[in-house]
Order: C-alpha cells, then structure tokens, then sequence
C-alpha cells in the first residue's frame, strides 16, 4: 500500500519538477514497501542511497530555477531543502552504520516532510514561476 499517492493538488504545475517530485513519491512508496515486506538490510540500503542521491538532484532543479527567475524567498527555501538533506543524511549514515532501522516513524517523517513541503513552500514558488514563463 502506498504512503504518498501522488494528485493534482501536489503539482506546482511545472512539468520537470512535478515528475521530479512523483518521483520522490515512488522512491519513498518503494522504501516503504521494502520496510513492511522485511526486505533485507542491502535492499533498503540502495533504495534509501538512491532516494538521498535523488532528493539533492531535485534540490539542485529547484535551486536552479529560483535562482534563475530571481525568486524572492529563495534563501527560506534553501534552508529547508538544507535541514532536510541534513536530516535524510544522518538517518542515512545512521542506518549504514547499523544504529538506526528503518520504522514507521521514519516512514512518516519521510512522507509528511515531502507533502507538506509541495504543498507549502514548492505551491508558494509555483504561481511566481509560472508568471516567469516556467511550465
């Protein structure tokens, strides 16, 4: 069963970064499945590199167009993606290094990080980007 399913009210109606963020989406539906399956320590191991590797991707094609269209909050926004990267780094090395599993609670973190984020910060960038010709 999926954590995230992906609708229209995630879309900030820019093509790239709504299948960037789908994508995300499946990335962490897919950790989640692998978690509830009992899958093993080096299966969620490459999923939680490859979401990690990702996230700072999209990170980067966010940064790049709001740095580009001159996007007034930028820096707030940056710092977000920053804690979070942060965040997603210390479980990363933390469950690599054996002191931390995978859980619920950090399933739901994951998760909720990634809707409330869209909805609120990525939904306040989108109409000033759309206005710059980005769709």
């Amino acid at each position: 069963m999926a954590l995230i399913q992906w609708n229209a009210a995630l879309s900030v109606n820019i093509a790239e970064i709504d299948a960037q963020h789908q994508r995300l989406v499946a990335m962490i539906n897919e950790l989640n499945d692998a978690m509830v399956q009992g899958r093993g320590k080096d299966v969620i191991g490459k999923i939680i590199s490859g979401l990690a590797t990702y996230t700072a991707t999209h990170f980067a094609t966010e940064e790049r167009h709001l740095d580009r269209h001159g996007y007034p909050d930028s820096a707030a926004h940056k710092q977000e993606h920053r804690i979070f990267t942060t965040k997603v780094g210390e479980f990363k090395q933390g469950f690599d290094e054996g002191r931390l599993g995978l859980s619920v609670s950090v399933m739901n973190f994951l998760g909720d990080w990634l809707r409330s984020h869209i909805k609120g910060s990525d939904m306040n960038y989108s109409p000033f980007l759309n206005n710059k010709g980005l769709k």
